[in-house]
């Protein structure tokens, strides 16, 4: 004996609630994807224009800088200033004149100290976001 087979109105309704579930995980993942994504271009930008930003690994602020881009840090220069084991800031940091975190470096001029939102660093760059 065979399993019995479904009527097509029970068909229907399975193809429906299978469509929908599909369209539910496809929606998900194209909104993580942007979420998380969404700044790629801008933080190449900032790159190409020779912006970096100097942080300490244990900096809340620098934390929250990094936060605002989201994955898209990773295109961002940066350069590490804190020693492993919490003692002290590196030398490139020291002579570049890190002293507060995070410091912004635009191309020559000399840093600048803090949390920027990301508007402000498009207009100081004419990098454009998303």
């Amino acid at each position: 004996m065979g399993a019995p087979e479904a009527n097509p109105e029970s068909r229907k309704k399975m193809l429906i609630w299978g469509g929908t579930v599909v369209l539910f995980v496809l929606a998900w993942v194209a909104g993580w994807e942007y979420r998380n994504h969404r700044y790629d271009g801008f933080a190449k930008c900032l790159a190409s224009k020779q912006v970096k930003m100097y942080g300490l690994y244990w900096c809340e602020h620098c934390a929250d800088q990094k936060a605002m881009f989201g994955k898209a840090f990773r295109y961002v220069p940066y350069v590490e200033c804190g020693l492993k084991g919490g003692g002290g800031i590196t030398q490139e940091c020291k002579a570049a004149g890190a002293k507060l975190f995070p410091s912004w470096q635009f191309g020559a001029s000399p840093l600048k100290e803090g949390v920027y939102p990301l508007e402000e660093l498009s207009d100081k760059t004419g990098c454009s976001l998303p």
